[in-house]
């Protein structure tokens, strides 16, 4: 968890293990909806991006296994820590991740969560393929040389 404060965005979760497994092709802004308490628990940081991923059904874009941890002071408001979140995304934007997710054989990872400059919890999606082991084992290399 990373608490980094810029001129645009304050960055509240991010997922480290998504950079060492997959490779990174392309990335998208995506807005999150959240219920009760669930936006409070996200600007104190506590959630866990790890194991989480994105997946299409029906024309929209849902995030499974993200972590948000219930409010500190919430009560019976406070949600299902682990529940699927739905994500926006303009209908092109969709289409298109749904054919290249579906034909060539990448996933839909979340990178981090953020907060925009206007307030508004934003995920930011990264369109991944996995990397074998000795693929993993050549980045280590060349990130130590």
């Amino acid at each position: 968890m990373t608490k980094a404060t810029d001129d645009q965005y304050q960055v509240v979760a991010t997922n480290r293990k998504a950079f060492h497994d997959y490779f990174i092709e392309e990335k998208l802004e995506a807005g999150i909806v959240l219920k009760g308490t669930e936006v409070k628990s996200l600007r104190e940081g506590r959630v866990n991006l790890q194991d989480s991923y994105a997946s299409v059904k029906d024309g929209e874009i849902f995030l499974h296994h993200c972590h948000i941890s219930p409010y500190s002071h919430g009560n019976i408001m406070n949600q299902d820590p682990m529940r699927v979140r739905k994500l926006l995304l303009h209908k092109k934007e969709i289409h298109k991740l749904l054919g290249k997710t579906q034909q060539k054989g990448l996933t839909l990872i979340p990178l981090r969560i953020y907060f925009s400059a206007r307030g508004h919890a934003k995920v930011e999606l990264g369109l991944a393929k996995g990397k074998k082991l000795y693929d993993r084992r050549e980045s280590i290399k060349s990130r130590e040389a």
